[in-house]
């Protein structure tokens, strides 16, 4: 199970940093356009979120590097 890092921007400047895995992700991004409430399945627990009030979705899909030249 490989967790992807995802934005969750909302009105106001307010951002949400989650660890989500694919089938959350695609569940999510499936659930904007109808709005309301709605729970994230995290790594470790569960985020309800308003996403009426949700302006992006920004997925983080480079692998993380270490050090010089990686």
């Amino acid at each position: 199970m490989a967790l992807q890092r995802v934005s969750v921007g909302f009105y106001g400047t307010q951002v949400l940093a989650l660890r989500l895995e694919e089938g959350e992700l695609e569940r999510l991004l499936k659930a904007l356009p109808e709005a309301g409430w709605h729970d994230i399945a995290v790594e470790d627990g569960t985020v309800r979120a308003n996403l009426a009030q949700v302006i992006y979705v920004r997925t983080d899909l480079d692998q993380h590097r270490v050090g010089f030249g990686a």
